[in-house]
């Protein structure tokens, strides 16, 4: 009997370093959410051939979502949405409530500089941390929330037609979904307990 043909060895690429600093290097106080402004995001694709991405924000200590629709998985499409942040907030309180936010290694977050550099001052606005490669657990937060959102918007959805009024109102439902390990209230009101009150999300 004829053997099967051998197919050659495709030469596995090794995975970037990333650009910025690594988790390993992240305070303790972040890894045990002892304290809120720490902050994990990743990106949610869509199905078919439209380029529209979810940039998904969680809140590590309070389970806060905040959702942008972003045009495309570029670097660029995403320091613009955290610069829409920035203004929404204000500089000042940007730097308050995104104290740091843990990434993993994809293209799209390959701009570390532009990430941390703030759109209204000459400071850095917040400090980015890098996973390690093929780790989605060091983000458990972050995928906690994308399987929610996910509830809305199945793997295969084309978010070709999709809205920022339609990402804003998953964002407001997940935001408002009593949580157990928050003692059954929303995120939203540990989010706004952990600020003092003094943030009002758009």
């Amino acid at each position: 009997m004829r053997g099967k043909k051998k197919h050659p060895y495709r030469k596995v690429r090794e995975a970037r370093l990333p650009r910025g600093e690594s988790i390993e290097t992240r305070p303790a106080a972040v890894n045990e959410r002892a304290d809120a402004g720490h902050w994990e995001m990743d990106t949610v694709v869509s199905a078919n051939k439209s380029k529209k991405r979810l940039l998904v924000l969680t809140e590590r200590k309070t389970n806060y979502e905040i959702i942008e629709l972003m045009p495309d998985g570029t670097t660029s499409s995403v320091v613009a949405a955290l610069n829409r942040l920035e203004r929404r907030f204000g500089a000042r309180r940007f730097r308050e409530i995104f104290r740091s936010v843990t990434v993993d290694n994809g293209s799209e977050f390959a701009d570390c500089a532009g990430m941390e550099a703030s759109c209204e001052r000459a400071r850095a606005r917040t400090h980015i941390y890098y996973c390690h490669p093929y780790s989605a657990y060091e983000r458990g937060s972050n995928e906690v929330g994308n399987r929610m959102i996910r509830r809305h918007l199945p793997k295969g959805t084309d978010f070709s037609k999709l809205t920022r009024q339609a990402v804003k109102e998953i964002e407001a439902w997940m935001n408002d979904y009593p949580r157990e390990r928050l003692g059954w209230t929303t995120a939203k009101r540990a989010f706004m307990a952990a600020m003092e009150g003094a943030v009002q999300p758009v």
